[in-house]
C-alpha cells in the first residue's frame, strides 16, 4: 500500500449471505471485484474495504424483509462496518409483488433477493450492489461520498428485474420491486436456479439405480417389445408424462415436501415454495429421463440383434423401432423408479424442497467456515 493510499479515507462494506449456500457462492465472486466497482461507480477518492460473512439468521417464511434488515443492522454494528449488504435466496414480497432489493439509510443496510433476479444473478448483483452502497451512504448524509445525483429510475433502466422503486418517507427506506406478472415468472426461475436441480438429480442415487434396474429387466422382455410396437406416439407420450408426474408426486408425498399455509407461512409464499419445489424436481427428473432414454437406446442397439427383433415383431425393423423400444422402457422404468423413491434418504430429498432449510444458526465470519 502506498503512502497516499494509507491516508485516504476508508469505507468498510460488509457483504454477507444467508443461507451459506448459493448466496454465499455469489457473494464470494462479487467480493473479489466489489472494491474496484465501488471506486468506479461511487467514489474513487476513498479506500474501499469489503469484508465477507455468511449465516442463517432470519425466519424464512414471513415473506418480508424487516426481520432480516434488523438482523443485518445488528451485525453491521457489531462488526463496525460503515454499511452492509445481504444477499439472500429468500423470495421476498412487498405489497403483493416480488421485492428485488431494499435499502434502509437509517440502519445503513440493504438486502438483495437473488431469486427475484432470475437466471443471470451474478451479472445483476454486479450492477445493483454498488448503487445500493452509494445510495445508503448518500441517503445517510455520509460526507465521504458526495451526492451522486442519480434519479430513482436509473437502476430500473439497467436491471430488467426491477420494475419500479418505492420510497418510504424520511426513514430512507427504498424498495426496488418487480412487475406483478413478469416479476413472478422471473422469481420462479430464480428460485429453481438457486435450488440447483443438478444437486437434486445427483442426490437421488437410489432412485436412479432402481430406474436403471427396471429398464435393464424390461429390455430383455419380448412382451415389452410387442407392447411398444402396438402403441402409437400419442399413447407413448401420455405414458411418459404419467410416469414423470407420478415420480414427482411420489417424491413430494413420500417425503412431505408440500408446504401448507399457516401463521408463519402466508398462502402466497407457500404457493411459491410449492411451485419452486415442483419445478426443481420436474427438471431433475426430466434430465434423468433423457439420460435413461439415451442409455436404454444404446443398450438396445448393442444387445438386441435386428433379426431377433424382426422375428418377434414379424416385420422388418429400422431405427424407429429401437427408438420406440427405448421410449416405452424408459417410461415404464420411471414408474418403477417412483416406487423406489421412497427409499431415498430423507435429508437428500428434502434438500430439493425450496422451503426446507435447517434451523438458523446465527451469523458467522468467513474465517469461521
Amino acid at each position: 500500500m502506498t503512502h497516499s493510499e494509507e491516508h485516504r479515507l476508508e469505507i468498510v462494506v460488509g457483504l454477507v449471505a444467508t443461507p451459506p449456500d448459493h448466496p454465499a457462492q455469489v457473494a464470494r465472486r462479487l467480493t473479489a471485484e466489489l472494491a474496484d466497482r465501488l471506486a468506479e461507480r461511487v467514489n474513487a477518492d476513498v479506500r474501499w474495504t469489503v469484508q465477507q460473512g455468511w449465516g442463517d439468521v432470519a425466519p424464512r417464511r414471513d415473506g418480508g424483509a424487516e426481520v432480516l434488515l434488523d438482523d443485518l443492522a445488528r451485525r453491521r454494528a457489531d462488526e463496525k462496518w460503515d454499511v452492509a449488504v445481504c444477499l439472500t435466496d429468500l423470495p421476498l414480497h412487498a405489497d403483493g409483488v416480488p421485492l428485488v432489493a431494499q435499502t434502509s439509510a437509517q440502519r445503513r443496510v440493504a438486502i438483495v433477493s437473488l431469486p427475484a433476479l432470475g437466471l443471470r444473478q451474478l451479472r445483476a448483483v454486479r450492477a445493483i450492489v454498488p448503487d445500493l452502497v452509494g445510495r445508503l451512504l448518500t441517503d445517510s448524509s455520509d460526507e465521504r461520498v458526495p451526492p451522486a445525483g442519480w434519479e430513482p429510475t436509473e437502476l430500473t433502466s439497467r436491471v430488467p428485474a426491477i420494475g419500479r422503486t418505492v420510497g418510504e418517507g424520511d426513514a430512507g427506506e427504498v424498495r426496488y420491486v418487480a412487475s406483478r406478472l413478469i416479476g413472478r415468472v422471473r422469481l420462479l426461475i430464480g428460485m429453481v436456479r438457486a435450488n440447483r436441480p443438478g444437486r437434486a438429480l445427483l442426490g437421488l442415487s437410489k432412485l436412479l439405480v432402481g430406474v436403471l434396474g427396471t429398464a435393464a429387466f424390461s429390455l430383455t422382455t419380448s412382451t415389452i417389445w410387442q407392447v411398444g410396437n402396438a402403441l402409437g406416439g400419442l399413447r407413448l407420450a401420455v405414458i411418459m408424462l404419467l410416469g414423470l408426474t407420478a415420480l414427482v408426486a411420489w417424491l413430494i408425498v413420500a417425503h412431505d415436501l408440500w408446504e401448507k399455509p399457516d401463521r408463519e407461512t402466508p398462502a402466497e409464499l407457500a404457493r411459491m415454495f410449492n411451485v419452486g419445489t415442483i419445478l426443481t424436481l420436474a427438471l431433475a427428473t426430466a434430465v434423468s429421463y433423457v439420460v435413461l432414454f439415451a442409455g436404454t437406446l444404446l443398450a438396445a442397439a448393442l444387445l438386441i440383434d435386428t433379426s431377433v427383433l424382426e422375428q418377434t415383431l414379424r416385420r422388418p425393423v429400422d431405427v424407429t423401432d429401437y427408438l420406440t423400444l427405448a421410449w416405452i422402457i424408459s417410461s415404464l422404468a420411471t414408474v418403477g423408479g417412483a416406487i423406489g423413491s421412497g427409499l431415498e434418504d430423507e435429508e437428500t430429498v428434502r434438500a430439493a424442497a425450496y422451503g426446507y432449510h435447517p434451523e438458523p444458526g446465527g451469523w458467522k465470519d468467513q474465517k469461521d467456515r
